[in-house]
């Protein structure tokens, strides 16, 4: 499915030394900038235990159909760009990878279920934020909540409303 709106993003991430004997480092993502990363791992600051990469450029694709979402995250304080790192094979000290960015919470948890991926939040820089809230000022529709009615169920064959028919039939 196409997206409706897309915004190339750069992805900033944190290299931090680790303590546990298998692992060398940790990573996470800190930050995106809304325009796409001329070169990926350019190193743009470092401490003594840390170091910050713009890690490389991603599509922010947003959909109608998730407006919902976004409004959830517009919500909070701050909004977040969620941003999903992949485990990358043989590529040195550098082993992970931007996979996905997304502003939608409730995909972000999907792709943190499964525990390979690392998925975190980075403030929305405030150029994201307008873009993003004009998307959902244009396409979002409140849907009211109906209540479904219950159908009764028989027991035994535990098919919808086949008491009710076998009333009818009776008659």
């Amino acid at each position: 499915m196409s997206a409706d709106a897309t915004m190339p993003v750069s992805v900033v991430v944190e290299r931090r030394k680790s303590d546990h004997p298998w692992q060398d480092y940790t990573w996470r993502p800190i930050g995106v900038l809304p325009r796409a990363a001329p070169d990926p791992w350019k190193l743009i600051a470092e401490g003594d235990d840390w170091a910050h990469f713009l890690a490389g450029s991603l599509k922010l694709e947003l959909f109608r159909r998730e407006t919902e979402g976004y409004l959830a995250n517009l919500s909070r304080t701050p909004p977040l760009v969620y941003v999903v790192l992949r485990r990358a094979e043989g590529t040195g000290e550098m082993d992970v990878e931007p996979f996905h960015a997304t502003v939608c919470p409730y995909e972000a948890i999907a792709y943190d279920k499964g525990g390979d991926d690392i998925v975190d939040g980075a403030p929305m820089p405030p150029e994201v934020l307008a873009w993003v809230a004009e998307f959902v000022e244009r396409y979002h529709v409140d849907v009211p909540f109906q209540k479904r009615k219950n159908r009764r169920h028989d027991d035994d064959t535990g098919e919808p409303g086949a008491r009710d028919r076998r009333t009818e039939e009776a008659s």
